[in-house]
């Protein structure tokens, strides 16, 4: 991706840019691409764990973008980003952008079963409220996500920069192939094997319970000596991932790479993803990964950093210039 090159046409006041406490370095890296500075501002949390925020300077008349992820700790997070967002708007900012590199509760995007929440729409819900006039997300979990939102955004992929380091990796593999983890990913999966010339397989599988656990149950597709490419948009508690990685195993499959774009690790993942039969964990910045989480994984784990993407769709929306032409769209 080209650097950005300063262009006349901006349509709103200076850029500002804010982080909540979610992606500290992720926040950095963004600033440093739009070499914009981020912009001070005080976040506290008081004895009965009510958050209170205070801007540094005014953003009268500004294109404010509030960087914050909404990984663990969610809620602490996602109230950081309400709570941010009409601060901004309430110090009549022109144009207030959140930008959400993982956005939570992804997963609960409709009535599955009876009595149950869309809480998807609901964190939508919030983000308008508290005052957005738009919106930036990478690799929602189900894309009717987008529909939930009234204001417009950009919904971005991190694949196509995993697949640019794929690339580079697949000459030294034996006849690889993508393997999606569950047949819901299989557009995303073909996508991907067309960017690399690779041919695709899934597996299938069932939910069996509410508490995220699944059950694979086969390969539909050809994975016997070859080496797969394991695919799926993020990695929670691992058991989904361990499941797919033994399954093509068993299947005579020779060394297995395992890409997502959104690491959450919670729990104990970490542990459970080191012992797999794993060459190499490809994934990218969206959600930081503890220290000891990564030493775990060691030199088998590659973080490839969006902070490019986001802030080159940072400063085609402020200059008012397309997004879809970055990926010849």
């Amino acid at each position: 991706m080209n650097h950005h090159t300063r262009h006349k046409m901006e349509v709103y006041g200076d850029i500002k840019l804010y982080a909540g406490t979610g992606s500290p370095e992720l926040a950095q890296k963004i600033s440093d691409y739009v070499q914009f500075p981020l912009c001070g501002r005080d976040i506290i949390q008081f004895p009965n764990e009510n958050l209170f925020v205070k801007l540094h300077s005014s953003v009268r008349g500004q294109d404010v973008y509030v960087i914050q992820t909404t990984s663990a700790p969610v809620h602490r997070n996602l109230m950081e980003m309400l709570i941010l967002v009409q601060t901004l708007r309430l110090d009549s900012a022109a144009r207030v952008t959140a930008v959400m590199p993982y956005l939570s509760y992804g997963r609960s995007d409709k009535k599955d079963q009876p009595r149950v929440p869309i809480t998807a729409r609901l964190v939508a819900d919030m983000i308008e409220v508290a005052g957005a006039d738009r919106y930036m997300v990478l690799d929602p979990h189900a894309g009717q996500v987008q529909g939930f939102f009234s204001i417009p955004g950009d919904v971005l992929t991190g694949f196509r920069m995993i697949s640019d380091h794929l690339i580079s990796l697949t000459p030294h593999m034996k006849d690889p192939v993508v393997v999606t983890v569950d047949l819901g990913f299989a557009k995303k999966g073909r996508n991907i094997a067309a960017e690399i010339n690779a041919p695709i397989a899934f597996i299938e599988k069932r939910r069996v319970a509410n508490d995220a656990k699944a059950q694979a149950l086969t390969v539909i597709g050809e994975v016997e000596n070859r080496d797969v490419i394991l695919v799926d948009d993020e990695i929670d508690t691992g058991g989904s991932i361990a499941q797919a990685v033994n399954l093509v195993k068993e299947k005579g499959a020779r060394d297995v790479y395992v890409i997502c774009v959104h690491p959450i690790f919670s729990a104990n993942a970490a542990d459970r993803l080191a012992t797999l039969p794993v060459k190499q964990f490809i994934t990218t910045d969206t959600v930081p990964i503890a220290p000891e989480k990564i030493s775990l994984l060691k030199d088998r784990l590659t973080i490839i950093s969006i902070a490019p993407l986001l802030g080159e769709v940072i400063m085609r929306a402020h200059q008012g210039r397309s997004v879809g032409e970055m990926f010849n769209e």
